[in-house]
């Protein structure tokens, strides 16, 4: 019997196609990365019996990335970034995802590929293809009869189905088209970040951002929030006056009139025009127009105006949209969110779409009446190509979801069943009255059919209760006539909503990417999102924008960027060849690279204006070990120390505090040590500036502090302060935390597991002692004589932390971010329990890291 792989893009996705194809027919193993699901059974593949195997990947299989010489920011120049040999790595290595899947399709004989179908999808079926194809039977990639893609755009029995019986073939076109865009925004992205990343840090203090990024298109959509910026920063407001009528018609109501001439900038005009009709008291009506109007309908939703009604409507950014969006698609509810198209297949099953959703109770009886009355043709639109419009798939009530998947869901179903209404129609109503010579008008609105609208209530024409019967020749009396002065106002500050909109009409970005391009801008710390999810631009992101137009403005111009897409389009349709768009376009860039590299001083002369040199940015902390003057420690993003006098930066821990270690000295280079703490309950981190920056080992990487050193007599480092192998980790060590107190603990140097100690104890030392059950070295605590935990009133205890009675029931595993699982259920004195079978091997541990250590330094 043959074996048929199929591979899904999640393990939610493919549970729910193996139960639609296996009939819920089916047997679920755990895979051997423990993160993906195997789901087998039986059944027929095209006339023939076969063995089903249906799991997952997570997304990417594989990232792109430079060779690991091009990695050290120091020792590579950013130019080189444009030619530099890139490699295929695995893009999360802990989830083991090629071992994975190589070990499920060994003796494979046919590979089926569910990945969403989109170009990002079509690039995954070609990675999990490079994986699977060397173990599989008889693998060959061009082979019609052993590989096959599903092509699908929603999660019900009847999409899946279907799919299964029309498979196709995987579009290797698409798939390098999305390599192609890799490829040149790791190049392009890489070398301009990590050259104005190290210039602009190296000089100014304060520029709050850990990166200083650039990106063909995040920064075409920052130059969309600089732009209207500017706008506002460079308008000029202008004085206009006008003339405000009010009149009376039956029963004494009044109604304000718009004056036809609108305004004037000149203030003696508009008395001239008032002082002419200042003593008329009657009004005439002069005509009486009334019109029927149409409000239409919506078009079927794609997935950018999914994104604007996220972002305007429902208050959700559009990341955050995006992925609540794909919740939603994976849980069967809606059909596949990303897509350009606005237009229904001639073959849609509109009407069953609809009777799914008649027992809603939010919407249920419009449906009904719907159903009843008939459903409308709905309006024409955009068909791209890719993906039928995002409309639900089944019914869900609001007690099935909830928060923002309900909201969003609910709104999904509204425009899906307004799409299939009756457009709004209202009755316009425009009255034109003259005052001496003057017109002056009013227009009123009267609902007729609300349409759409019972559906969509926010889209709701609102009936206007002051609108006059009135007949042409009619008069009203004149209550209120008046100069007013106003000024014209400047634009607001773009919103998501608006912003989409931009990068939609100039090619920015993809329907999927242009969440991900407006979330990075805020990450950043180029926007800020304010009230009304308004994006303003802070200083950084600004002077950047301002920087690149004084350099070259295509850097920050939508054209560039709208023009490398289309050119990308063109691989994926087959058009245009891979190799040569690459070439032509990486050409392009390196010279733009080269000029924007000689004229950096023209945006470094906006920096000086707006920044604080390093010099002058920070407080004294620690002392340099090369001048023994003071370091500042500069608390922006990046958190940096920096030595005046010595013109050198050293980078430190991030997302802590960081604190001088008692004015301690490192004995390899004379700078004092500080520690990183990272909350109350992480860890404590002493670290040498020096050591942290330029690893004085072999064997060590930039970036370790004092508890992973391999000095072997340091007081700080592993060789005096372990006390055991990680639990949790497989090449950590728990070292003990001699800056804990009073609150004692010890961490392991590589992951965030900490353990919780002695919390009544005066002192704590390690003993040269070691434990002969665990091999862990031994605790001396003193504990103060009134809150002594020891019997008979004792106060020094030597022992075990993790076998010693005495000890057991003060020791508490926790982690510095979130608790385990592997040590939830352990509570003071039970946490000594079901330790045995790994005391030897712990011990063994042990002895062999220790052994280690000496062999290198002897």
């Amino acid at each position: 019997m043959k074996t048929v792989l199929m591979i899904a893009e999640k393990p939610s996705l493919a549970q729910s196609i193996a139960k639609f194809l296996s009939n819920g027919k089916m047997t679920t193993r755990k895979g051997i990365n423990g993160a993906c699901s195997v789901h087998e059974y039986k059944g027929d593949f095209f006339g023939e019996m076969v063995k089903f195997k249906m799991t997952a990947v997570c997304g990417h299989v594989m990232t792109l990335d430079f060779h690991n010489k091009y990695n050290n920011w120091d020792a590579v120049n950013p130019v080189e970034l444009f030619h530099a040999k890139t490699l295929k790595k695995e893009a999360n290595p802990k989830l083991n995802m090629v071992k994975f899947l190589q070990h499920e399709s060994k003796g494979t004989d046919i590979v089926v590929l569910w990945l969403d179908c989109d170009k990002e999808g079509e690039n995954i079926c070609f990675e999990v293809l490079d994986c699977v194809l060397p173990v599989m039977s008889h693998p060959t990639r061009s082979n019609q009869q052993t590989i096959f893609r599903a092509k699908f755009s929603a999660i019900t029995e009847s999409d899946i189905k279907y799919a299964m019986n029309n498979l196709v073939r995987p579009d290797e076109n698409q798939a390098r088209s999305v390599d192609a865009r890799q490829e040149l925004d790791l190049r392009i992205g890489c070398a301009f970040t990590r050259f104005q990343t190290r210039y602009f840090q190296g000089k100014y203090g304060n520029l709050d951002s850990s990166l200083i990024s650039y990106g063909p298109c995040q920064t075409p959509t920052l130059g969309f929030c600089v732009q209207r910026h500017d706008m506002i920063m460079s308008f000029k407001p202008e004085v206009f006056w006008l003339l405000q009528a009010k009149v009376e018609h039956s029963l004494g109501k009044q109604i304000m009139l718009d004056w036809n001439r609108v305004r004037v900038f000149d203030k003696e005009v508009a008395i001239m025009y008032h002082s002419t009709i200042s003593n008329v008291k009657e009004s005439v009506v002069d005509s009486v127009i009334k019109k029927e109007k149409v409000k239409q309908r919506p078009q079927a939703l794609h997935t950018v105006e999914m994104l604007r009604v996220g972002s305007s409507a429902l208050g959700m950014g559009p990341q955050h949209t995006m992925q609540v969006a794909e919740s939603l698609y994976t849980q069967g509810y809606i059909s596949y969110p990303r897509t350009e198209t606005t237009h229904y297949p001639e073959k849609f099953d509109l009407r069953g779409t609809l009777q799914q959703l008649q027992s809603g109770t939010s919407w249920g009886s419009a449906v009904q009446d719907l159903l009843r009355v008939g459903l409308n043709k709905p309006r024409k639109g955009h068909d791209a190509g890719d993906h039928p419009p995002i409309t639900p798939t089944r019914l869900a009530r609001e007690g099935d979801l909830s928060g923002d998947a309900w909201r969003l869901y609910d709104y999904v179903v509204r425009h899906f069943v307004a799409t299939l209404s009756t457009d709004c129609k209202y009755l316009q109503t425009k009255i034109s009255f003259i005052i001496g010579k003057e017109l002056f008008t009013f227009v009123g609105k009267t609902p007729s059919d609300p349409g759409f609208t019972s559906i969509m209530p926010w889209a709701t024409i609102p009936a206007e209760e002051t609108i006059p019967s009135l007949e042409k020749g009619d008069k009203c009396k004149v209550s209120e006539l008046k100069v007013v002065e106003r000024q014209t106002s400047p634009p607001d500050y773009l919103t998501e909503s608006e912003l989409i909109t931009m990068m939609e009409k100039h090619g920015i970005g993809t329907d999927a990417s242009i969440p991900v391009h407006i979330n990075n801008i805020t990450q950043r710390n180029y926007v800020q999102l304010q009230n009304g999810r308004r994006l303003v631009p802070t200083s950084l992101g600004i002077v950047l924008v301002h920087g690149y137009q004084k350099i070259d403005q295509e850097l920050v111009l939508p054209t560039m960027r709208s023009s490398v897409e289309e050119t990308l389009n063109l691989i994926a349709v087959g058009k245009a060849d891979f190799g040569a768009v690459l070439s032509h376009t990486i050409h392009i860039f390196c010279q733009k690279y080269s000029f924007f590299e000689k004229c950096i001083a023209n945006m470094d002369e906006l920096f000086e204006v707006s920044f604080t040199k390093l010099a002058d940015t920070g407080k004294a902390l620690s002392r340099c070990g090369k001048c023994v003057r003071y370091m500042k420690l500069v608390n922006a993003k990046p958190m940096r120390l920096h030595c005046s006098h010595c013109d050198e930066t050293y980078s430190l821990p991030q997302n802590g505090t960081i604190k001088l270690y008692k004015e301690l000295k490192c004995p390899l280079d004379d700078f004092e040590l500080v520690v990183s703490s990272t909350g109350s309950q992480g860890k404590s981190t002493p670290i040498c500036p020096y050591c942290y920056n330029n690893p004085p080992f072999q064997g060590m990487k930039k970036g370790m502090g004092c508890p992973e050193c391999l000095h072997p007599n340091c007081k700080f480092s592993p060789a005096t302060l372990s006390v055991t192998p990680c639990f949790t980790c497989d090449d950590g060590m728990v070292v003990f935390d001699q800056m804990s107190a009073p609150k004692w603990k010890m961490a392991c140097n590589k992951c965030n597991f900490v353990i919780h100690m002695f919390e009544d104890a005066f002192k704590v030392t390690l003993s040269d002692e070691g434990c002969d059950q665990c091999g862990a070295s031994f605790f001396h605590v003193t504990f103060h004589k009134d809150r002594s935990p020891l019997s008979n009133m004792e106060t020094e205890h030597t022992g075990c932390a993790f076998c010693d009675p005495t000890f057991v029931s003060m020791v508490k595993f926790d982690m510095a971010k979130g608790r385990h699982p592997k040590f939830r259920h352990y509570r003071g004195g039970k946490r000594g329990r079901g330790r045995g079978r790994g005391r030897k091997r712990r011990q063994e541990k042990t002895k062999d890291k220790m052994a280690q250590l000496d062999a290198f330094f002897l």
